[in-house]
């Protein structure tokens, strides 16, 4: 547990707090910033002498219970109270059931996308559950895996087809990325079977897999910069931004070229022709 920067953790949020965030009333006479000590106390329902000692860095380690009350009772942010779990020196809860649906407004978002601006939603698993027209005709149709292979994670490691839409030079570098986000989700959805089951098969089916797993990366996908390789227009250079829902569940990965760039004409080409059959 960092009791230091735990105490300054604690002690920052109480005071970001005003009485009617937390339903208490504000008396005339206040002259502390934010909540009190004993307010903080009795909304997460234990003593004031011993919130007090967090903030004083003398407390020993507060329970799970207790650290979730912390929480709750200083109205964190879903980031806020990983980070509060963090310093404890708990693992957060998950934050998340995984759905196959798609919320409206993220598929609002995604149709209303340009033509020319290819676009996907993934589950934090890596499975594609939607792509605009020009998506399928970029990378291909990315919904149609059934079983483990739905995920880009199992299928990157697996199936030989999945990298052919990747330069050979950059498998490196995506091999590491995958291995690293594979991680993050396990992590975050720690007691979904599905994961767990994904990375036992792949200790099974791939060397590479094993040997990536074991420099214990975890990372988030929030953007990246990435050549695709087309089999009709060859390489278009793209910018993947990553747009999360609130509990990260579900991203949508919008894909754009540089104005004015070969790239950029290679998509609005795509655009047009879709799913014809090109001469390389």
């Amino acid at each position: 547990m960092d009791k230091k920067e735990l105490a300054e953790f604690l002690r920052r949020r109480r005071e970001a707090l005003r009485p009617h965030d937390v339903g208490l009333v504000e008396g005339p006479r206040r002259r502390t910033q934010g909540l009190r000590r004993e307010e903080v106390a009795q909304l997460a329902g234990m003593s004031t002498d011993y919130y007090a000692r967090l903030e004083q860095r003398r407390a020993p380690q507060p329970s799970l219970q207790i650290t979730a009350a912390l929480a709750r009772a200083l109205r964190l942010t879903p980031d806020e109270r990983d980070h509060l779990f963090a310093l404890i020196g708990h693992n957060a809860p998950a934050r998340f059931q995984r759905s196959e649906h798609v919320s409206p407004a993220l598929m609002r978002v995604l149709e209303r996308l340009n033509d020319d601006t290819p676009a996907l939603v993934l589950s934090d698993m890596a499975d594609t559950l939607a792509m605009n027209p020009i998506a399928t005709a970029l990378l291909g149709d990315q919904t149609r895996h059934t079983g483990l292979a739905r995920s880009a994670y199992y299928r990157w490691f697996t199936d030989p087809a999945e990298r052919l839409v990747y330069p050979e030079e950059d498998h490196p570098r995506h091999s590491r990325a995958q291995a690293a986000r594979l991680r993050a989700a396990l992590t975050a959805g720690s007691k979904d079977p599905r994961a767990a089951r994904i990375v036992a098969e792949l200790h099974e089916r791939s060397p590479e897999f094993v040997r990536l797993w074991e420099l214990q990366e975890v990372a988030q996908r929030y953007g990246d910069t990435k050549t695709i390789v087309h089999p009709g227009l060859g390489r278009i250079d793209v910018d993947a931004q990553v747009l999360f829902t609130e509990n990260r569940a579900q991203t949508l990965v919008v894909m754009t070229a540089r104005p004015g760039t070969e790239s950029q004409g290679k998509l609005e080409l795509l655009s047009v022709i879709g799913h014809q059959q090109l001469t390389p």
